[in-house]
């Protein structure tokens, strides 16, 4: 049985310890055809690169990696939304790793760059990896905010908002910022319409927020279940 999105994100840590265990073809094959749903949906030029060691050896910088020999690479053409973009595609690629027996983790930094790995075009920017592959462990749970904390919830609220910010406060975010808020705007009573939900980002001096809101916004949508309301 193939475990759920829902369950995918409560079982998702980020993992930076990885063993040596190649992909199998049909793993390879799944995650191949999801990139290529990406970057049609999203307009993203997302790669995935097998059996390549050398991206994440020899780091000193935030967050020491170990044994990554598969990773995917987040590029696409310069525009003002490409990082959220990022957010949520790249997330899409980290549940469906999960629901493969998979381990991930965003990496900003921690890599450095091998050109002959991949293709980035003159008018395209590499905005981060994510590293992929068995981990040494599933990871570890991280300190949350509250949903009170990042969101309008209170007593009346639908489930399905509360679902959604609780899902979204299970999204990973650089260093563990959670720099993002939701809103549930006042809906009319038997209007017709379907509830509308702000997704704002805070302000962080590590940067990454617009990352961030995109993976997030994602885990709400999941959560909330997106038949339930619009973006406003």
């Amino acid at each position: 049985m193939m475990m759920t999105l829902q369950e995918a994100i409560k079982q998702r840590h980020s993992v930076r310890r990885y063993v040596h265990k190649p992909l199998s073809a049909e793993i390879v094959e799944t995650l191949r055809k999801k990139i290529e749903e990406c970057n049609a949906e999203g307009g993203l030029h997302i790669q995935l690169v097998t059996n390549e060691t050398r991206a994440f050896t020899g780091l000193f910088s935030y967050g020491k990696f170990s044994g990554v020999e598969n990773y995917i690479v987040m590029v696409g053409k310069k525009a003002d939304d490409l990082d959220e973009r990022v957010g949520y595609y790249g997330e899409q690629l980290v549940l469906l790793a999960q629901t493969l027996g998979l381990n991930t983790c965003w990496a900003g930094l921690s890599y450095r760059r091998v050109d002959e790995a991949y293709s980035v075009g003159d008018d395209e920017k590499l905005t981060c990896m994510i590293a992929l592959g068995y981990g040494a462990t599933q990871g570890f749970k991280r300190k949350s905010k509250t949903i009170e904390q990042v969101s309008n919830v209170c007593n009346d609220s639908p489930e399905w908002f509360r679902n959604g910010v609780e899902a979204a406060l299970l999204a990973p975010t650089a260093i563990n910022q959670q720099k993002f808020s939701f809103t549930l705007l006042p809906n009319e009573q038997g209007s017709g319409v379907k509830p509308k939900v702000i997704a704002k980002r805070g302000f962080s001096m590590v940067g990454y927020t617009k990352m961030d809101i995109g993976i997030a916004r994602l885990h709400f949508e999941i959560g909330a279940g997106k038949e339930n309301f619009d973006w406003a």
